[in-house]
């Protein structure tokens, strides 16, 4: 390199070895510096691997130190995670089932390196989806398809519990199993609606039924009463009869005249004449 000094030219030597020689150790202590700290993100746990080797224990939430280039730090999330699972399974009365579940499950934070140990990273698919499957088709196995439909709480409460009995040692908790879908055959789906058909057909046959019993009820109960009503009034009525009362009826009923009575021979005889005759002969 030439430079200008005193107004001569002079050449100048620059050991670029050394700055190379500089740029590359900052380079590597950069690297170095960064190998050395680790960040857990938040709802994560880190399972620390020492040359392949996995510590017991986990990080949490943070930052960390660690060994470069020797340790290495694979973080398990240990949040709430949603798996779906498409599946087949048979009723007791073995009907084909079309299942579609939403499973709700997370990782003891505790148990993250076990997991990771035991299983590796892709616990879901090792562990969760085939342990859903295995439990689904045991509990379904107790209800008939018609069962399974009115039933879906005791289904989706009794895989629940299936499933956390089967995985909580593992270090694995079912939070919640939702039903998304029941799907039948055609076959069943015709069958169910024809028997409800009936079963509605039967109910209005027993509601009309029972509504003619009622109104023969009420009838008959209505001819009761109107019957012993009538029953009441009659007694009331003979028991206001007086003899006296009678003979004043019949003299308001009289129109004055005289009985006929016919004789024997069918000779009518006005006993008004009778009468009469005899009091002018008199």
């Amino acid at each position: 390199m030439t430079i200008k000094v005193d107004g001569k030219e002079k050449t100048a030597n620059i050991n670029w070895k050394k700055w190379i020689i500089i740029g590359v150790a900052a380079v590597i202590v950069l690297i170095v510096g960064f190998n050395c700290v680790t960040v857990v993100q938040a709802g994560h746990t880190g399972v620390v691997v020492t040359l392949g080797s996995v510590n017991e224990g986990v990080l949490q939430e943070g930052i960390h130190i660690k060994a470069p280039f020797v340790q290495d730090v694979i973080k398990i999330d240990n949040r709430i995670q949603k798996l779906e699972v498409n599946t087949e399974a048979f009723s007791k009365d073995l009907q084909s089932v079309q299942t579609v579940l939403a499973i709700n499950y997370r990782v003891d934070t505790s148990k993250s390196y076990s997991i990771y140990k035991n299983i590796g990273a892709d616990y879901e698919n090792v562990l969760v989806v085939p342990a859903v499957n295995e439990v689904l088709k045991a509990t379904t196995a107790k209800y008939t398809a018609e069962e399974s439909v009115t039933n879906r709480v005791l289904i989706s409460d009794g895989l629940v519990k299936g499933l956390n009995d089967k995985l909580n040692d593992l270090g694995l908790y079912v939070t919640d199993v939702n039903i998304i879908d029941f799907d039948f055959s055609e076959a069943f789906i015709t069958a169910i609606e024809e028997k409800q058909v009936a079963q509605q057909q039967l109910l209005k046959a027993e509601t009309e039924k029972q509504t003619a019993i009622t109104n023969a009820q009420a009838a008959a109960e209505s001819v009761k009463i109107k019957a012993a009503g009538d029953a009441e009034a009659n007694k009331l009525l003979n028991e206001s009869l007086s003899d006296k009362v009678i003979e004043n009826k019949k003299i308001e009923k009289w129109n004055g005249q005289m009985p006929k009575v016919t004789g024997n021979g069918g000779t009518i005889i006005d006993i008004g004449d009778i009468d009469g005759s005899a009091a002018k002969s008199e």
